[in-house]
């Protein structure tokens, strides 16, 4: 399965070694619908924004992906969905609701790097 991440799983973030084991596959954007959100320690991606969101792709295996999804509290907390990339690719991330983030900033330029 291919995941699309943004935040702090991306290669140099805090969370980056769960990935330790997965196959990098590149850097990606999504199509410019979501909008991602500053909550401090982390980031939250929601559908139905106007931005594109810079971020990686891995390709990773059961246990890897279990792994992620206790870490995102999948599908109690974030929700894996699959969503589409400015190439037209579709992978998996993990969303929040709108309700999850108000309050929150948005980040504009579509990149937790660049906050």
């Amino acid at each position: 399965m291919r995941i699309f991440v943004y935040g702090t799983l991306l290669a140099g973030e805090a969370n980056h070694q769960l990935l330790a084991y997965a196959r990098f596959v590149g850097e990606a954007r999504t199509e410019p619908a979501f909008a991602l959100y500053d909550l401090g320690a982390f980031p939250g991606l929601v559908p139905g924004g106007t931005h594109a969101v810079v971020g990686e792709v891995y390709e990773v295996d059961g246990p890897t992906l279990a792994a992620l999804d206790q870490l995102e509290g999948h599908p109690h907390f974030y929700t894996r969905s699959p969503v589409t990339l400015e190439d037209g690719t579709v992978v998996e991330t993990y969303l929040l609701a709108p309700e999850q983030v108000a309050g929150h900033p948005i980040i504009a330029s579509g990149s937790w790097r660049a906050r």
